[in-house]
């Protein structure tokens, strides 16, 4: 399975049973769980605990939504609170995942501007960490966000837009868990369109040093996936949008690589029945942008996923840093899948003022030996200045962080400001965000 892109199992949870994060690396600390009900509920509730954190899709590797406290649940606020037709934007309550919201858009003749692999994942969750997915003029999910509700540690609602709160809300919008209980969001979205997507297969990765824009200008969402074998790009996967006239997928031949003559999976050994049509069907934009089809569910989930981002001028040297170690990471990877990302203004975001490209792993389920690997990955890449994905496994140092985000100590501050008596802050934070304390 290609974790990131496979639809993952999401099942109630029992009080008082284990709670595991969907891949099953990670039990938390409690089972104790609160399921909002409604949004009226949640000011009062949030002013009486003492600590607790917010428990979304639970995709995350880490301990970033963990508590030792208790959780709360916001996954039956799932609603699409207003569509502005006029001015281009949807306002849901966060709970909503991303699936759900698009079939709603395109039934209404809108659509998002991008899609994460995995379309099971929340709003809330997938902003609070600038989940993305590909594309060179394409930001994160984050980057659609013009306007949040959250509730502070106080009981206090805020609203907070980009036009009238500036740095407060570039500061809020990747809020890592820490700022409050983000209640609704409202999201920039534009007129529906139509995806096609072409595969191809085997491109030497030597195109790469004089191409590799070009490669991944190639559609609106390009992937390249590889295991680092042979120096040979397993696959290239090209989304274009309809109409936009495809510059290279009608073609046989694509740098090297060769037109595949079926659909294929990720990983090029398992079957593709549950992949999103390939070979040049064209379809709504969510129903090609994910990897697969969104009524997947695969039975499990074992897996490891860990993710870095470099400036993308600096995207071939990271590349072939990363193949030097392919001895050491070929034997514990399912797949590599390296995408592009455009910048942001976020102050968390790992691709805050700088277009970025992303190179995923998704491990097998290995983690003594996928331990010893990530440090000699961090350090091969730290020429580049790396920023891990924030939900996924790392071991940077907080030193390395605060280094690679320049609003850190403002961060910081900003979370104080809502949270003052640490409600929110959990162990990932303490270690990650406010060291030594």
């Amino acid at each position: 399975m290609m974790a990131g892109s496979a639809l993952s199992p999401l099942v109630d949870w029992a009080q008082g049973e284990k709670i595991t994060n969907w891949a099953g690396n990670l039990v938390y600390h409690t089972s104790t769980l609160h399921r909002a009900t409604s949004l009226e509920e949640i000011p009062a509730w949030v002013k009486k605990q003492p600590r607790f954190k917010v428990l979304g899709t639970r995709h995350c590797f880490n301990e970033i939504a963990d508590s030792r406290e208790q959780f709360l649940s916001l996954a039956s606020l799932n609603k699409v609170v207003s569509l502005d037709k006029e001015h281009h934007t949807v306002t849901v309550q966060s709970g909503i995942r991303y699936g759900e919201l698009a079939v709603f858009l395109n039934d209404h003749g809108f659509a998002l501007h991008n899609l994460a692999s995995l379309p099971h994942i929340s709003v809330g969750g997938g902003v609070a960490t600038a989940t993305h997915g590909s594309g060179v003029h394409n930001g994160n999910l984050s980057s659609a966000v013009v306007g949040m509700e959250l509730v502070t540690a106080e009981g206090e609602t805020v609203h907070l837009t980009r036009r009238d709160h500036g740095d407060k809300f570039l500061g809020a919008v990747v809020h890592l868990g820490g700022i409050g209980v983000v209640t609704k969001l409202t999201l920039s979205i534009q007129p529906t369109y139509q995806v096609l997507q072409y595969v191809y297969e085997n491109l030497p990765m030597t195109q790469l040093e004089h191409h590799f824009d070009e490669i991944m200008s190639a559609g609106y969402s390009v992937s390249l996936f590889t295991d680092w074998r042979n120096r040979n790009v397993n696959e290239v996967w090209i989304k274009t949008r309809v109409g936009a006239g495809p510059k290279y997928a009608t073609q046989p031949t694509f740098f090297g690589a060769h037109a595949a003559t079926r659909d294929l999976h990720p990983i090029r050994e398992l079957a593709a029945e549950n992949c999103t049509p390939q070979m040049g069907v064209p379809g709504p934009w969510h129903e090609r942008l994910p990897h697969f089809k969104m009524g997947f569910t695969p039975s499990s989930g074992k897996e490891l996923q860990s993710e870095y981002f470099v400036p993308r001028e600096h995207s071939y040297e990271a590349i072939m840093a990363v193949e030097k170690l392919h001895d050491q990471i070929s034997p514990h990877l399912f797949i590599t899948e390296v995408r592009s990302i455009a910048a942001d203004d976020f102050w968390m975001s790992p691709c805050g003022h700088q277009n970025s490209t992303a190179i995923h792993f998704t491990w097998k389920p290995e983690w003594e030996a996928v331990r010893k690997i990530l440090p000699q990955i961090e350090t091969a890449l730290a020429p580049f200045k790396p920023r891990p994905h924030w939900g996924k496994l790392f071991t940077m140092p907080a030193g390395k962080l605060a280094a690679a985000y320049p609003r850190m100590h403002e961060f910081q501050q900003l979370l104080r400001h809502y949270d003052p008596h640490r409600k929110f802050q959990n162990d990932f934070l303490t270690r990650n965000i406010f060291p030594g304390e």
